[in-house]
């Protein structure tokens, strides 16, 4: 069982992808008119937009402006983790640059929040608002390839797997992610984990640049050649400078099959296989990536420890790679098996962790001690009425040997991003997803002084200001001095936001 076989989220993949070709804002037009819209600011402040300035703002789209009641809202405001159930004031979906910048100028002359959605795995749901503005990048998907140059260009909404489908029949990947439908923008723009991403560096490591709408509405392009600043704080700055319109990935030669799967033992050999894992790990060969995970489903079935592995280099040394791994003994079930990447990359994708109600902590380790070990065995409970979860994502390789100070991530030294998840039905009473939260908190609060800082991407919901300036580490004062230049009055602030600096 893989640590997001819980939960089922195809449904959500086949709605994200259809777009239906009309301009629902007229439909909810009586005798030409808009009714003016009840809206916030991203001070929070109420405001009225105009329906005639709504009704002019859909005229100059190539795309979609829904509002509350038109077909396709609801599908569009909705983000997989459903706990989110928040009512944007209006939702564009772009179908081209202008279409993004005719929304950003929108927002700004009306100082509206804004929310980008791409994929909609935002843990702390930030790709949708209540009262403001969702800019959903839906409609903005595209992936372009020139395997000779080894570069291929996506459109700010595309999602993973679109990317892996061009890339994989030349024999050609960027690391990008475990999840097919995740969107690109989103998961490029915090920094990129996945399952190659040892071998060949974080998503950020292989971006070569990005067109980025900014507050201004002006589409500026940055490179290392070009506008070399914001291209160093899009590289981990989360969505602070504006909506990415393309990014530009370098691709690297690897055979179209890997070497994954799974090992599964009881929850009772989950001490065993964590200290293995905290041992081997930091020495592991880049090509190996190798994902602890102790999974506890709601009822009375059996606990699980599992270790997710894949290998991406020459499948004649991978027995080599995993020969630790054996040591552990017989596992339940063994799914190790040379697969295609592509398919490894879809393997989780009905079943995602966050296609139901679900509430995560997270923060990076730089090792594994035995305390910290005994303070995951000890303190993993499940419960009858919830899914409990505690996994690790592997870091470390070609990725930590780049200094925190190249990109705007500054957790180079991370051999982990260790997460734990309570998930829980939808139709549980509110007391009972308070307590499923409030028990997650609790765990977490005895392994969070074994972490150093927070991927931004796994951001938890009720982080503070302070502590995410705090996590960019030594790159927070460069990076405040960007938001101050291309977005000074924040509007740009669902996000990992950093704080501008003052004039």
């Amino acid at each position: 069982m893989k640590r997001r076989d819980f939960v089922q989220s195809s449904l959500w993949a086949a709605a994200a992808l259809s777009v239906p070709n009309f301009k629902p804002v007229y439909a909810t037009a009586r005798n030409g008119t808009v009714a003016d819209v009840a809206a916030v600011t991203g001070d929070g402040r109420e405001i009225m937009l105009r329906g005639a300035d709504i009704r002019d703002l859909a005229a100059k789209l190539h795309g979609q402006l829904l509002l509350a009641g038109d077909h396709g809202y609801d599908d569009a405001r909705h983000i997989l983790n459903p706990s989110f159930d928040k009512h944007p004031a209006l939702i564009v979906q772009p179908k081209d640059v202008p279409d993004i910048q005719a929304a950003v100028n929108f927002a700004r002359a009306n100082s509206l929040l804004v929310a980008v959605k791409c994929g909609g795995h935002s843990h702390s749901g930030q790709s949708t608002c209540d009262k403001g503005m969702q800019i959903d990048l839906s409609s903005f998907r595209s992936v372009r390839i020139d395997p000779a140059a080894r570069r291929v260009w996506a459109t700010g909404g595309s999602l993973l797997g679109q990317i892996d489908k061009e890339t994989a029949p030349h024999e050609l990947v960027t690391p990008l992610g475990t999840v097919s439908h995740t969107g690109v923008g989103g998961l490029t723009l915090g920094g990129g984990f996945g399952r190659v991403a040892r071998k060949f560096g974080m998503a950020i490591d292989n971006v070569e640049s990005v067109d980025i709408v900014t507050a201004d509405g002006k589409l500026v392009h940055a490179s290392a050649s070009e506008n070399p600043e914001l291209y160093w704080g899009a590289r981990g700055g989360s969505g602070n400078f504006g909506v990415v319109t393309q990014f530009e990935f370098k691709l690297h030669p690897m055979k179209r099959e890997v070497v994954a799967g799974s090992v599964m033992f009881p929850i009772a050999r989950a001490r065993d296989m964590l200290t293995l894992w905290s041992e081997y790990a930091p020495v592991a060969p880049d090509e190996l990536y190798v994902d602890p995970t102790l999974m506890q489903p709601p009822g009375n079935g059996p606990g699980m420890a599992a270790l997710q592995v894949c290998y991406c280099g020459p499948q004649a040394d991978a027995e080599k790679a995993l020969a630790p791994i054996r040591k552990l003994g017989t596992p339940l079930k063994d799914t190790i098996k040379t697969m295609e990447y592509v398919q490894v990359q879809r393997s989780g994708d009905s079943t995602d962790t966050r296609a139901i109600a679900s509430y995560l902590k997270g923060g990076f380790v730089g090792k594994v001690p035995g305390e910290l070990i005994n303070a995951m065995v000890d303190g993993f409970r499940g419960d009858p009425r919830r899914t409990t979860v505690l996994f690790f994502q592997h870091c470390g390789g070609a990725g930590a040997r780049i200094p925190d100070s190249a990109t705007a991530f500054a957790h180079r030294y991370a051999i982990a991003n260790v997460m734990t998840v309570a998930a829980w039905p939808m139709n549980a009473s509110k007391e009972d997803a308070t307590a499923h939260i409030e028990a997650t908190r609790t765990y977490w609060k005895t392994l969070e002084p074994f972490t150093r800082g927070f991927y931004v991407n796994d951001m938890p919901r009720e982080v503070t200001a302070k502590a995410i300036n705090e996590n960019y580490r030594g790159n927070y004062q460069r990076l405040a001095a960007l938001k101050s230049k291309y977005d000074p009055t924040n509007l740009f602030r669902l996000n990992a936001n950093v704080t501008p600096m003052k004039a």
